[in-house]
C-alpha cells in the first residue's frame, strides 16, 4: 500500500494555482523558492492546482492514453529489455531492476522501477566522493545529478544516454503509479524544492518523460526544471502530451539522455 508524504506550508505566500503562469513567470518563483528551501522537513501542499480535485491531471483521458502507450512499448520493448537485464547480471553480479522511491500523484510514495545502472555499493561511492570533491558536492547540491557520476558503470553509462534504463517504468505507468508524460519522478526530500509549487508536482502523475527530458535534461538548472513542470501541470493537453512523445523518439535516437 502507498504511503503518503506529509508536507508543512512552504514559507511566504502561494501564488494562485487557478490560473496559468508563463514559463519565466513559473521560473523566477521557483528559482526563489528553491534558493529559500532549507531543512529536511517535508511540505504539505495545501493548494489545489487544476485537476488536483477531481483526480490527477489529464483525468481518463490522459490514462487511457497511457495504457495503450504503454501495453504496445513494452511488448514490443520485451526481448531487448531481458537483454538488457542479462548484461547487467553478468557485469555487476547483482539484480538488474532497481526499484527507488518516488512522491507520485497526491503525495503516494511508490517504487520506481529502472535498469540498474550503478555499482551495487553506490551509495556508500557517493558519499565519499562527495565529501573528498567540493566542486561534486556543490554540483549534487544544486541539481541532484553529476556529469562525472563514479557510481555509474560503462554499460550503464551507455543506458543512460540513450534513457534505456527507464523501460521498466511503463510497468509503473501501466500500475497506474507513472504517466507516459509528466514531471520528472522526484524523491520526497527534493519535494521542498517546489516551495508554493509544490500542489502543482502533486497535481501530476510523474512521467517517463516530460518537458524536461526534452529540453536540456541535465543541462537545464533545478529552477528551470521546476518551471517546466509548473508550466506543464497548469496548461496540460492532450496535444502537448503527444508533441512531447515525439521528441521524445528524437532525443532517445540522439542518445541525448541522462549522463
Amino acid at each position: 500500500m502507498s504511503d503518503a508524504v506529509a508536507l508543512r506550508p512552504a514559507a511566504g505566500p502561494a501564488s494562485p494555482t487557478s490560473s496559468a503562469v508563463s514559463p519565466a513567470g513559473a521560473l523566477a518563483v521557483a528559482e526563489a523558492a528553491g534558493a529559500a528551501a532549507t531543512g529536511p522537513g517535508l511540505v504539505r501542499a495545501e493548494a489545489c492546482p487544476p485537476g488536483g480535485a477531481r483526480g490527477p491531471v489529464g483525468g481518463w483521458q490522459k490514462r487511457a492514453v497511457d495504457i495503450v502507450i504503454a501495453l504496445v512499448a513494452l511488448t514490443l520493448a520485451a526481448p531487448l529489455i531481458l537483454l538488457l537485464m542479462a548484461l547487467i547480471r553478468l557485469s555487476t553480479g547483482s539484480g538488474a531492476i532497481f526499484a527507488h522511491r518516488r512522491v507520485g500523484y497526491d503525495g503516494r510514495v511508490f517504487d520506481c522501477y529502472k535498469l540498474r545502472t550503478m555499482v551495487p555499493d553506490g551509495e556508500e561511492i557517493l558519499q565519499r566522493h562527495l565529501a573528498n570533491d567540493p566542486e561534486a558536492m556543490r554540483e549534487w547540491l544544486a541539481t541532484r545529478k553529476l556529469q562525472r557520476d563514479p557510481r555509474v558503470t560503462t554499460l550503464g553509462y551507455m543506458l543512460r544516454r540513450s534513457s534505456l534504463d527507464e523501460l521498466p517504468q511503463l510497468v509503473n505507468v501501466l500500475r497506474g503509479e507513472m504517466s507516459c508524460v509528466g514531471p520528472r519522478p522526484i524523491m520526497a526530500d527534493e519535494l521542498e524544492r517546489y516551495g508554493p509549487h509544490a500542489a502543482d508536482y502533486l497535481a501530476a502523475k510523474p512521467g517517463l518523460t516530460g518537458a524536461w527530458q526534452v529540453s536540456g535534461r541535465s543541462r537545464l538548472s533545478y529552477g528551470e526544471r521546476v518551471a517546466m513542470d509548473v508550466d506543464y501541470v497548469r496548461n496540460w493537453s492532450l496535444r502537448t502530451d503527444f508533441a512531447i512523445l515525439l521528441k521524445t523518439i528524437f532525443v532517445v535516437m540522439k542518445c541525448d539522455g541522462s549522463c
